[in-house]
């Protein structure tokens, strides 16, 4: 696993899952359920992982669609 994406944008996660869904690529959010009041003031990064060999295809496909990673 690879982590793909770390944001505090509570809409980014969404967005990139279903882009990468429609392209066949599994994707996993490990903060999902992180119920504190910092996740929920979007304090907290949520992080998007992708399986190693996925993720190439994944950031290629992120910033195409105008989501901007740090790598």
């Amino acid at each position: 696993m690879r982590e793909l994406l770390r944001t505090t944008d509570p809409t980014i996660i969404p967005y990139a899952t279903a882009l990468l869904q429609g392209e066949g690529i599994e994707v996993f959010d490990i903060d999902v359920h992180m119920h504190t009041i910092e996740s929920t003031l979007g304090m907290m990064p949520r992080r998007l992982m992708v399986r190693r060999e996925d993720h190439f295809m994944a950031v290629s496909i992120l910033r195409d669609n105008g989501i901007a990673l740090h790598d």
